[in-house]
């Protein structure tokens, strides 16, 4: 499955990641590098807990 994602430098100098199709699913990182592998596991985690609640 394949998801946008946005990223942007913030003024402190951290990446910050948000995958606008998942609502709240965002993440950050020291570089941009650290900030697209924090929102991979922030997109499966975000994933795996709707399908908790839909099995409920």
């Amino acid at each position: 499955m394949l998801f946008h994602i946005t990223i942007e430098k913030s003024e402190d100098g951290w990446y910050v990641v948000e995958c606008p199709a998942l609502p709240g699913c965002i993440s950050q990182g020291k570089s941009e590098e650290e900030a697209l592998s924090n929102i991979k596991e922030a997109i499966n985690a975000w994933l795996w807990a709707e399908d908790k609640k839909s099995l409920h």
